[in-house]
């Protein structure tokens, strides 16, 4: 499940996922990251990772798609997790994106708004 937190600005935008993922996730998350490019340019992203299990076959296919459609699209992306893993994916993520990728503990949920928000 993708889930939209409350955000700062409209032209930072924070999503939590959990659970595995499916193709239907990315039919609102897209449309939401579509339209607020279309309305501030270049956005800003919080991916936090809570109780995330991956992603289904189709819903993999998706994350490729977006990433390479919104690569130049996007500023910034901060990854908040719990798991080894999960840092691990802000490392393979990088040759995907021109956004600057950083990955956050949970604990340090603050510190990656923060980040974001940073001119």
């Amino acid at each position: 499940m993708i889930q939209e937190l409350p955000s700062p600005s409209d032209k930072v935008l924070g999503f939590q996922l959990s659970g595995k993922l499916h193709d239907e996730d990315y039919k609102s998350f897209v449309p939401r990251v579509d339209r607020a490019i279309a309305e501030e340019g270049k956005v800003r992203l919080l991916a936090h990772f809570h109780d995330f299990h991956g992603w289904d076959a189709h819903a993999l296919w998706d994350d490729i798609r977006f990433s390479t459609t919104h690569c130049t699209k996007i500023e910034r992306i901060a990854l908040v997790g719990e798991k080894a893993w999960e840092r691990w994916m802000s490392t393979v993520c990088k040759p995907f994106t021109m956004a600057s990728i950083r990955y956050f503990d949970a604990a340090e949920l603050d510190a990656a708004w923060k980040w974001l928000e940073e001119a």
